[in-house]
């Protein structure tokens, strides 16, 4: 797995965003909390150069990362830490890092390093563990940020940007679906896309978070798997974002990586809008649930229409409740170089 065991992060101040802490070799200084979520923190943190290196030059990382235009110019990078309870979680920390390390795409975010080390507990008890992952550090947050932003300003992307967004995307997700076998993402929604403004250029949309991605292809033969794959995607899968055939899944079923487009189907109407097509049956106090597993989109109102028809139709296209009727990646990617190619000019 490549994770080292360690007592150099015995750092539970790390967590008030105070101290250094070692992913291996390589020493970082944490500059302050990102975010926090479960039992995960996210940190900006530095690199502290070592008498042998620089962090202008990537320092020691720069010894570990394959590909140079992951290093930082400045030294700094984004630091996940797990605090790990059980075996349980242990091993999804792990696979989430072997999961990680199959992607390389300028649009899936890259795991540059990680650590997981035993932590000897403050009182009496089983030892803990602590899991570090190092990524690049994107500052202009998530595409939710963003929407909740945009939302409270009463700002819309342009349809330009728009589909600039759902092109990178898709382009992420193509690389995760034309693996031998193909992964699903699972988790597709705004929450999980870094968007990164440029000047005099669409913003750079980045896919992260593959704590969820799995094998895509699953034969489902007996209730007892479909109700398992359920309970499975209760905990993975956000709800709004959620698939039908997730929600509601046959006996006798086969499941594959079109479980994305439904989220993409979604995540386009959310970079439109700021919301699932869903949420508002949550808002009117109906069934989530009934409204995705009917493919009951609602548009917002008004008089005139802040985007084509045509992208209207191509959500509607994605949302297709049957997933063996649902278009593939490569199919959406054609459709979307011809929407591209017409409202740019």
């Amino acid at each position: 797995m490549g994770c080292s065991f360690s007592g150099l992060n015995a750092l539970y101040d790390a967590v008030n965003g105070a101290g250094d802490v070692w992913i291996n070799e390589t020493r970082f200084k944490i500059v302050r909390q990102l975010g926090e979520g479960g039992f995960a923190y996210v940190f900006l943190v530095k690199e502290v150069p070592t008498d042998n290196s620089s962090a202008s030059a990537g320092g020691g990382l720069a010894k570990k990362v394959k590909d140079p235009s992951h290093l930082s110019d400045d030294g700094t990078y984004a630091m996940k830490k797990v605090l790990i309870q059980n075996s349980e979680q242990l091993e999804l920390v792990r696979e989430e890092i072997r999961v990680s390390s199959l992607f390389s795409h300028p649009n899936l975010l890259p795991l540059l390093d990680h650590a997981i080390i035993a932590v000897k507990p403050s009182q009496e008890g089983s030892w803990k563990h602590e899991a570090y992952l190092l990524f690049p550090v994107h500052l202009d947050g998530t595409l939710l940020d963003n929407a909740n932003t945009m939302k409270a300003k009463k700002e819309l992307f342009s349809t330009t940007d728009v589909l600039h967004i759902f092109r990178q995307l898709c382009a992420g997700l193509k690389h995760m679906h034309s693996l031998d076998p193909p992964y699903a993402h699972n988790d597709v929604k705004p929450g999980n896309v870094l968007i990164t403004h440029r000047k005099g250029q669409p913003p750079l949309a980045i896919l992260m978070d593959f704590g969820s991605a799995r094998p895509a292809r699953r034969r489902i033969q007996s209730r007892s798997e479909a109700l398992q794959l359920q309970e499975w995607a209760s905990e993975h899968c956000s709800a709004p974002f959620r698939a039908p055939e997730l929600w509601d899944c046959p006996s006798n079923a086969d499941i594959d990586e079109r479980t994305d487009i439904w989220s993409l189907g979604c995540t386009l109407y959310a970079i439109m809008y700021g919301v699932s097509p869903f949420e508002y049956a949550l808002d009117s106090g109906g069934s989530l649930q009934l409204a995705i597993v009917n493919a009951q989109v609602k548009w917002p109102g008004g008089p005139k229409q802040a985007y084509p028809e045509a992208l209207h139709q191509f959500v509607t296209w994605m949302l297709q409740p049957q997933p063996a009727v649902r278009p593939r990646i490569d199919d959406i990617i054609i459709h979307v170089d011809k929407l591209v190619s017409k409202f740019s000019n």
